[in-house]
């Protein structure tokens, strides 16, 4: 049921991905059959707007969260000196956001009437936060053709207005020490090619066997917010539970499936709730060797200098276990949103700087290269003859396996919270089907708040 929606996207990032590695690495498998026609979507095909030209004018500020190196000021700063070859009378300054800071910096920015013009994030935020409370601009006139059905739904409000103009996007998934694994005898349990868990039952027998010989296998990191994608992922995937309803307006995480994934996390030797980490956290044990796997990973981490080019060990990228098959991973989504702030001449401006950004595949590449993710649309050679090809292919493999966007839905941070306090709860001894309970109340009355306004 979770796939159904995202099928489309999914079989067309699969065929985009084996692009990748022209004429080299591996194709990423799916069984699906072939990929359907794309989504429709306007595009005029120039970068000069109707009026505009060379003698547009205005003064931006962008701000940008740190995916991938849309914090690096050179990189920015580069594909900002591209757009300004074309049009040299847009002045743009530069806000770098991080994410334990960020929203902050935003929302005061939006307090005191001067909100970015520009900003690059995910629909969680953009769609779900501010484009909910009516502070973004619709930029579904912008959609490039092609654009992948998955991505368009999820920028995309319940009154169709699109709040975000995607850029690239990943699937979250897990890492785990394949040198500790294989020592284990635990790579048994695991299907090399997919990078696929034989089931979840299997999954817990390679936890238990990694525990025999090593202090710490894995946590369920409750500390805060951050990284939740894979504690959310690995509860709703081991025995096909949900995290919200199909339609991304109720939260329903205490379905008896969840139940007894929470259950059987608690009980087995070698994984702990911890309430003193977070995602980020997980990470660093993970690369450090301390922990023999993470459900905080992804492409970027492994990419990271700090994180997986640290690591003195195999990591091996897995989905996460179910016992269908069918693994639905955790999707990110980025891309530009525009604030706003009642001057259509920047509006027409900032929307030009998107158009410009997206609409030329050579530039569009050049952006998506600097996310380090996928496109959101169908590109040809992308990350060919670069030093990333192999790694790309390689976790290109479980792009297929994205599943609903749930993050759209309503109440969206106040449930977040809810999930590390019910988490922490579970951790600490709490009956599950209680916690959960009361986690989707409090979820659901913020949602309820919040379309209420």
């Amino acid at each position: 049921m979770k796939m159904k929606k995202l099928i489309a996207g999914a079989l067309a990032m699969a065929m985009a991905l084996s692009l990748v590695a022209c004429g080299g690495g591996d194709k990423p498998t799916t069984s699906q059959g072939n990929t359907p026609p794309p989504s429709t979507g306007s595009q005029n095909g120039s970068q000069t707007p109707s009026g505009g030209g060379n003698d547009l004018s205005a003064n931006l500020t962008l701000a940008t969260y740190p995916v991938g190196k849309m914090t690096d000021e050179t990189v920015i700063k580069g594909l900002i000196a591209d757009f300004n070859a074309v049009y040299p009378n847009v002045k743009i300054d530069v806000i770098y956001l991080d994410y334990a800071n960020g929203d902050q910096t935003v929302n005061s920015m939006i307090e005191g009437k001067s909100a970015p013009d520009l900003i690059f994030e995910g629909p969680e935020r953009l769609v779900a936060n501010w484009g909910a409370k009516g502070l973004m601009v619709d930029l579904k006139d912008l959609l490039p053709a092609g654009t992948y059905d998955v991505t368009v739904g999820s920028c995309t409000n319940a009154d169709g207005a699109v709040y975000e103009l995607p850029v690239c996007q990943t699937a979250h998934c897990m890492g785990i020490n394949k040198d500790l694994f294989t020592q284990a005898g635990a790579m048994q349990y695991i299907n090399e090619d997919t990078h696929t868990w034989k089931s979840t039952a299997d999954f817990l027998k390679a936890v238990e066997a990694v525990a025999a010989i090593h202090p710490q296998v894995g946590v369920v990191f409750c500390g805060g917010q951050g990284g939740d994608q894979g504690n959310r992922a690995l509860v709703t995937n081991m025995y096909g539970g949900r995290y919200t309803n199909d339609a991304f307006t109720r939260y329903e995480a205490n379905c008896a499936e969840n139940v007894k994934a929470l259950e059987a996390l608690r009980a087995v030797n070698g994984i702990e709730f911890d309430p003193g980490i977070v995602g980020g956290d997980e990470i660093g044990l993970f690369c450090n060797g301390t922990l023999a796997m993470a459900t905080c990973w992804n492409v970027g981490a492994a990419k990271s200098d700090t994180q997986g080019k640290t690591a003195n060990f195999e990591i091996f990228p897995m989905a996460f276990p179910t016992e269908s098959g069918d693994p639905s991973l955790q999707g990110g989504i980025w891309g530009f949103g525009i604030f706003n702030n009642g001057d259509e001449t920047k509006i027409e401006a900032a929307k030009t700087f998107i158009k410009f950004m997206t609409e030329d595949e050579a530039q569009y590449k050049k952006i998506v290269e600097a996310t380090g993710y996928w496109a959101t649309r169908e590109v040809s050679g992308l990350y060919a003859g670069t030093e990333d090809e192999a790694l790309m292919t390689e976790y290109g493999k479980l792009v297929p396996f994205m599943g609903p966007y749930y993050q759209i839905t309503l109440g969206w941070a106040d449930a977040r919270t809810a999930w590390w306090n019910a988490l922490q709860r579970i951790g600490a001894g709490g009956d599950v089907k209680t916690e959960l309970d009361q986690f989707v109340t409090e979820a659901n009355a913020a949602a309820e708040a919040a379309e209420a306004g």
